[in-house]
């Protein structure tokens, strides 16, 4: 057992608005199975790689290991090479035979390793770099969101394996996969950085836990400021009033008082005034030592939707439909029949490849809300209700290009609302003044999941929206789906996100 320990790290990149490290010191074992948790665009990938060593900082990371980094680079040319032409490139003195091994922990088939990269599923492919990762020895392990895209027996395969491992960080936003698979938490909160024991559940009860202490010793503190402030606001008046009696007073009023007594006066206004200047510093003193607690406490804001109500109970109708790419030699998938009705939110489940992202655009298409027509002979019926309106976040986030203001344009959406959607969704203003291409994948999620709510609708077609998207955006999500409950037609892998939110589940 080693420790990585990082001392003061400070780390921007050159150009930037904003500092990603400032100052930060922990310190980790590397027998650790530790699950990194925090905000799309908080620095989660920037700090694996400055482990890598890929960036210069100020500060040390002290790690006597070696580090290994999941996802690897796959090139075009590997993609056309089967994996076991080119797996040693990817890590050095990798054996096939080990690999092998890893693989049927896996309960995967060894000769997928043979086949051309391109033609694997993104859950084979995920299965053999993994795999690669883990046929070394001693080395520390970086794996970034490994189950992005992968269908749900993908998932739980490789949250199987890597519950069996230890000595990794792993950066997930799957609640479940984090639950079962690890021991530590590091966590990125606003202002400060933190290691604690325990899986995912365990730090989110602790920091519910935390939070509500805090609160509850903010408004403690909020009546102590006050009585101060009323205390000091006393003993302001009643000083200004005897430093104006100094000079001038009715003899037959207050007789008691002569020229000898300017003096005394004064002296007693002097010692009030100071006593108001100490209340003072002791009311900013506390306030100071209680906003650094403030300011790190993760309070998601609650979002909206504006529902439109359609005047048909039914709408979207699927019967005995059945769909084949013209140039594909097989059925995506036949005779399917259901109905989307008001008020109902299915999830689409299936394998990778199954059509579940080509039937919601034949919806899409029927509905004249995607734009044209697809390569595909199609057979039974697939109807939508006339009139109606839907609102759809994809996958595809790479066609996101340019700034907020063109974005809004080319949509037609009122910029002032989708900024503050944005807000909520814990962008920072500085990230309004960049272009997308230097969003993080989470927030370039964020910005099609805002536009979708930002249009009413009276059907939601959400395609993989928390792909990339961090835990506590996920449960904002959730929550403006119970508080706001739209009819929704969605495909997600997230299992609690899908049994919270999911009125009815379709296999398909």
């Amino acid at each position: 057992m080693a420790q990585i320990r990082v001392n003061n790290l400070t780390f921007y990149y050159d150009g930037s608005f904003d500092t990603i490290f400032e100052n930060i010191s922990f310190s980790i074992d590397t027998n650790w199975k530790l699950g990194f948790i925090g905000r799309n665009g908080k620095g989660k990938t920037t700090f694996l790689k400055l482990l890598l060593g890929k960036y210069t900082y100020k500060g040390t990371i002290h790690a006597a290991t070696v580090f290994d980094y999941f996802p690897y680079s796959i090139t075009e040319q590997r993609m056309r090479l089967s994996a076991a032409d080119f797996i040693e490139e990817l890590k050095a003195g990798c054996e096939l035979w080990r690999v092998i091994c890893e693989l049927e922990k896996l309960e995967e088939d060894s000769e997928i390793l043979y086949r051309p990269f391109q033609t694997l599923s993104p859950g084979e492919r995920t299965k053999i770099l993994l795999a690669v990762l883990f046929s070394g020895d001693n080395d520390f392990l970086l794996i970034d969101e490994p189950t992005n895209h992968l269908d749900r027996d993908a998932r739980e395969a490789v949250k199987q394996y890597l519950a069996s491992k230890k000595g990794f960080i792993l950066v997930s936003h799957d609640r479940d996969l984090l639950d079962a698979c690890t021991n530590h938490c590091l966590v990125l909160n606003r202002k400060s950085i933190e290691v604690q024991c325990g899986n995912f559940s365990t730090w989110w009860e602790n920091k519910q836990k935390k939070d509500k202490y805090v609160i509850a010793e903010n408004e403690k503190h909020q009546k102590e400021i006050k009585k101060l402030k009323q205390a000091a606001s006393r003993a302001s008046v009643w000083a200004d009033q005897n430093e104006r009696t100094k000079i001038g007073y009715d003899p037959v009023k207050q007789h008691d008082r002569n020229m000898g007594t300017r003096a005394f006066i004064g002296a007693k206004t002097k010692k009030m005034q100071s006593r108001v200047r100490q209340m003072e510093k002791r009311i900013h003193q506390e306030i100071k030592e209680k906003e650094g607690l403030l300011q790190d406490l993760e309070t998601p804001a609650d979002l909206k939707l504006t529902r439109l109500t359609h005047h048909k109970n039914t709408l979207v109708n699927i019967k005995d439909y059945s769909i084949k790419y013209t140039d594909a030699d097989h059925l995506l998938f036949e005779n399917i029949s259901f109905a989307v009705n008001s008020g109902e939110r299915i999830a689409l489940y299936g394998k990778n490849g199954c059509g579940k992202s080509t039937l919601l655009r034949m919806i899409l298409q029927k509905a004249a809300s995607f734009g044209s027509g697809m390569a595909v002979s199609e057979k039974g019926v697939c109807e939508t209700a006339p009139g109606l309106v839907i609102s759809y976040a994809g996958q595809d986030t790479s066609g996101l290009k340019g700034d907020i203001t063109s974005f809004c344009e080319e949509h037609d959406l009122d910029q002032s609302v989708f900024c503050a959607i944005l807000r909520q969704l814990d962008f920072e203003r500085v990230q309004f003044l960049k272009h997308m291409e230097e969003y993080s994948e989470g927030q370039k999620k964020k910005v099609l999941l805002a536009a979708s709510l930002l249009k009413p609708a009276h059907l939601y077609i959400w395609d993989e929206p928390l792909n990339y998207i961090d835990v506590f955006s996920r449960m904002q999500i959730e929550k403006l789906l119970s508080d706001f409950p739209p009819t929704m037609l969605f495909v997600e892998h997230d299992v609690k996100f899908c049994q919270k939110i999911a009125t009815r589940i379709l296999p398909l």
